[in-house]
């Protein structure tokens, strides 16, 4: 848990969000510089992404039944 502003958010890094949602940690770098990812925040030259965020659908894929 991080404490920002005085306002207590927990937030997980690039690379919890990378395990939890079993994508590259490149992968949830560039869905966070195209802000596709709700409540994230930039710390220097680190991306801090809400525990309770969800994974984006992949825009990639025709087909993302494997979502």
């Amino acid at each position: 848990m991080r404490i920002f502003w005085r306002i207590k958010m927990d937030y997980i890094s690039v690379r919890e969000a990378a395990q939890k949602w079993d994508i590259s940690e490149r992968r949830v770098q560039k869905l966070c510089e195209e802000s596709r990812i709700d409540g994230i925040q930039k710390f220097g030259r680190s991306w801090m992404i809400p525990k309770t965020a969800n994974k984006p659908i992949d825009l990639r894929r025709k087909d993302n039944s494997s979502q």
